[in-house]
């Protein structure tokens, strides 16, 4: 079925489940969701069962959009909601999503953003169009939130005909007869670091993970493998984590020919951006040459299309792909690929945390259907024995107490992005139940964002 044939079918559906009256401007692809606009935005917002209904008869994930015509410019927009939003809210900020035709909203007080019963924000959509979203104020500002947010409006066309581009290949037709899938280690493999994976069939290509090996001059991936090679034929990069060893050289590939689209969840795009300008930081720091610059690490963050937890989309025309909780840092993924019509199902477990943390749910251990599981093993040695989390939270309190009491002081040498925001909690709730004497505690600069970035999430 070419691209022609499946808007043809869905402006068929939708007229025979839409209303008469309902005006619909435009069905078209962007990346791998066909996309409605409506004049009459509200029939659908009052009645979920029909989009269920026509995604259902069309087999695609569905999302209805206002008519941009129905929508103010942003300048005037942003106007209208400040001076109908009553001034004890307290707005901290307005970001518009000219993708989703949303306008999300950071307030102090977000109980008076939305009114009583959601008057004001009513009110708001009455004059503006913008769909509006409220959230409260995160209590630490994230300056990679907030740069990758105004980023992404400045490149709002350019990422529109991306997705387009996007949709027009996932829609490609696929040819009948026998198909196969074939997993191919790249990296991470029996050693810890440059994780990467090739998920093939005979239609599409799919790598999964692209990591550094932080110990290694040359600690790449083996991106050169015949399979892989080139680039450019890769339909999807699906990123588990924002660690460097699951994340380092992604912004390299586009260096070198990949054009496509990421996937992975909103923390993770933003962690990841945090880290990999870290990692040319580092490199520079130690007169060392970086795999890429940040123009690569801003193109990575235009091309990535971010997906929450459970949902399904299609990556390749005979992939799908769902994200479910690997309870390892905050964004951390299981990827669950379904193959063809029913071909087969693989999990790429990433790296995971199978018990409730201080921060997380445990991971995500029930799919409707899986032959194969890719399970990490990092800690998976006879003698690799961890102590729980109630027994390292008492050692570190007990070596805390100790030299606090004699007038020392504490270095924790801690990951930025995870344990370090684990052991703030132990510390402060040590504290707060005076196990530990009070004193300051000072942040490297990278954990500060890093945890500015868990507060906004």
């Amino acid at each position: 079925m070419t691209i022609e044939d499946i808007l043809s079918d869905a402006k068929r559906v939708v007229k025979q489940v839409v209303p008469d009256h309902v005006e619909i401007t435009a069905i078209d692809f962007e990346g791998p969701t066909i996309v409605i606009y409506t004049k009459n935005i509200e029939i659908f917002a009052e009645s979920n069962d029909l989009v269920r209904q026509i995604a259902q008869q069309l087999r695609r994930r569905i999302i209805v959009r206002p008519d941009p015509s129905l929508l103010s410019p942003s300048e005037d927009a942003e106007r209208v909601i400040r001076e109908t939003i009553p001034a004890e809210a307290q707005i901290t900020g307005i970001f518009f999503e000219t993708e989703t035709g949303e306008v999300t909203i950071e307030a102090l007080a977000p109980g008076m953003v939305i009114g009583r019963h959601g008057a004001v924000l009513n009110e708001i959509k009455k004059k503006i169009g913008w769909a509006p979203k409220v959230v409260r104020t995160p209590p630490i500002p994230s300056k990679t939130v907030d740069e990758i947010r105004q980023y992404l409006r400045t490149i709002q066309d350019d990422r529109q005909q991306f997705l387009k581009t996007v949709g027009r290949k996932l829609a490609r037709e696929v040819p009948a007869g026998e198909n196969y899938v074939r997993l191919t280690a790249l990296g991470g493999f029996r050693q810890v670091g440059r994780s990467a994976a090739l998920l093939s069939t005979r239609e599409s290509k799919v790598l999964i993970d692209c990591g550094v090996l932080i110990s290694e001059d040359n600690g790449s991936p083996y991106l050169n493998a015949p399979e892989v090679m080139p680039l450019s034929s890769i339909d999807a990069l699906v990123i588990t984590h924002a660690h460097l060893d699951h994340s380092g050289l992604v912004p390299a590939l586009y260096k070198y020919g990949y054009e496509g689209p990421i996937y992975c969840t909103p923390p993770t795009r933003d962690l990841m951006s945090l880290l990999q300008l870290d990692f040319i930081k580092v490199a520079m720091g130690e007169a060392r040459k970086s795999a890429y610059d940040s123009s690569n690490v801003r193109r990575a963050v235009a091309n990535t299309i971010p997906l929450k937890y459970g949902e399904t989309t299609d990556i390749a025309p005979d992939i799908r792909l769902t994200f479910q909780n690997a309870g390892h840092i905050l964004g951390s993924s299981i990827a669950h690929f379904h193959i063809g019509d029913g071909l087969y199902n693989v999990a790429m477990s990433g790296d995971i945390k199978f018990e409730k943390t201080w921060l997380f749910n445990p991971a995500v251990n029930k799919f409707p259907r899986l032959e194969t599981l890719v399970l990490e093993s990092t800690y998976g040695g006879y003698h690799d024995v961890q102590p729980s989390r109630h027994d390292a939270a008492v050692q570190i309190k007990d070596v805390v107490r100790r030299v606090l009491s004699r007038g020392g002081k504490v270095l924790v040498p801690v990951f930025a992005v995870g344990r370090s925001q684990e052991v703030m909690l132990v510390l402060e709730e040590a504290m707060r139940n005076r196990q530990i004497p009070e004193a300051p505690i000072y942040l490297d600069g990278m954990i500060w964002e890093a945890t500015a970035i868990h507060t906004a999430y």
